[in-house]
């Protein structure tokens, strides 16, 4: 499918600072940008990277003596997402785990896997089907933490959710992951343009590692898993913000959309359709 995605957010700053931002979609075998547009205004000195380890694509401003920027981006990308059966979706232990996914394994700040271990698997420890284990898992989030705008911060973690029962879609993403590590199933955070996301806005899931590959998953049920679009990849959060702030900065506009690009004929997939078949947005094993 192709999609049409943009974001434009504004500053206000107070004195020199820093903004590191990953909004720019992800380039991989499963997702080709078109079409690219990046710009700030007033000018300021930029510097696009990529850290190791993943293909997050950063851009670092110096604000310099600017007191307001306007960050517009947009993009028209090419995305390929995989149908597979869960037939045909076999556990990948960890001896045999692709050495990439193996960091996805452990506690993080967020996500504290070696906290949540009991719960579980008192909780899903008897399901042998790796991936029912996670639909089970999502389904179990969805049903017992409440979405509510507002009721966390940057500070919350996935055990402060599961004892609080609230949480936004980073928190409801936390959590997903910090349950399948603590059953030895690698998982990692994911962030991105959602289509047909209400309101619109940055989305936030998570991905786990089975069968050999990653395959996507949302607790909130608010985006669909065939209609995401990549921004970044991480541990956690921590690792894929779309905006990390060094100095005094308050952001005083921001607006995300995705479109789907006309002449297509979409299909979303339901609740019914996740429980016999998983979505991985990656062409290539992990």
């Amino acid at each position: 499918m192709r999609f049409r995605v943009s974001c434009h957010v504004e500053y206000d700053i107070s004195f020199p600072s820093t903004l590191i931002l990953n909004m720019h979609a992800q380039r991989n075998a499963a997702q080709i940008i078109a079409e690219e547009k990046f710009s700030v205004e007033p000018r300021v000195k930029t510097d696009e990277f990529i850290a190791d380890g993943n293909a997050n694509r950063f851009v670092r401003l110096e604000t310099g003596r600017k007191k307001h920027l306007s960050i517009n981006y947009e993009a028209v990308v090419d995305c390929e997402h995989q149908i597979i059966p869960a037939s045909k979706i076999d556990y990948t232990p960890v001896v045999e785990m692709d050495r990439k996914a193996v960091p996805y394994l452990f506690p993080s700040r967020y996500c504290q896997s070696d906290r949540l271990g009991r719960l579980a698997w008192d909780l899903f420890g008897k399901i042998a089907n790796p991936y029912e284990k996670v639909v089970a898992i999502v389904d179990w989030i969805h049903s017992n933490v409440e979405y509510v705008r507002g009721s966390t911060n940057s500070e919350t973690s996935a055990y402060d959710t599961v004892t609080q029962r609230t949480g936004v879609c980073r928190d409801f993403a936390h959590l997903g992951i910090a349950l399948c590590r603590a059953l030895n199933i690698s998982a990692r955070y994911f962030s991105g343009y959602a289509y047909e996301l209400e309101p619109p806005d940055f989305h936030a899931c998570f991905e786990a590692y089975i069968g050999g590959r990653w395959l996507i998953f949302d607790a909130t049920r608010l985006a669909h898993l065939n209609g995401l679009v990549r921004i970044g990849n991480g541990r956690d959060a921590a690792d894929a913000a779309v905006a990390s702030l060094f100095g005094r900065v308050r952001c005083t506009q921001m607006h995300v959309d995705c479109q789907l690009v006309a002449g297509q004929k979409y299909t979303p997939l339901d609740r019914k359709q996740i429980g016999r078949k998983g979505v991985s947005l990656e062409l290539l094993k992990a």
